[in-house]
């Protein structure tokens, strides 16, 4: 895979199949093939941004954007009253295995803390 192909890519151009549960002109979500909760939906602009770094104003729309279909989406799952978490990984040392941003919507359960204990 060159730099702007990612799996997210092929899912966003339905070339591969994947639970779709929104999209349009800016944005793509879809669950998660390895839920790591009862919700775990992952929400991607549509244009390949490689991580947080490479964000810049041009991509304002579309980072509110996950925001926006983030709290709709909790709303359809139900889980919108009870709480969700949203996650974005920058990079290896932020635990990003994708390089196309992405936000994880996950909820359905007590998630804990943010961090494990050491």
């Amino acid at each position: 895979m060159t730099a702007e192909e990612t799996i997210f890519s092929k899912i966003i151009r339905q070339e591969i199949p994947a639970t779709l549960l929104y999209q349009d002109d800016l944005v793509t979500a879809f669950r998660d093939i390895q839920p790591k909760a009862p919700t775990h939906i992952l929400i991607v602009p549509n244009k390949l941004i490689p991580t947080v770094n490479q964000v810049t104003s041009d991509d304002e729309l579309a980072m509110g954007r996950l925001f926006t279909v983030a709290r709709k989406l909790a709303e359809q799952e139900g889980i919108a009253e009870d709480g969700y978490r949203l996650i974005v990984n920058c990079n290896r040392h932020g635990g990003q295995e994708v390089y196309h941003l992405h936000m994880h919507l996950l909820g359905g359960e007590p998630l804990g803390g943010l961090l494990p204990q050491a």
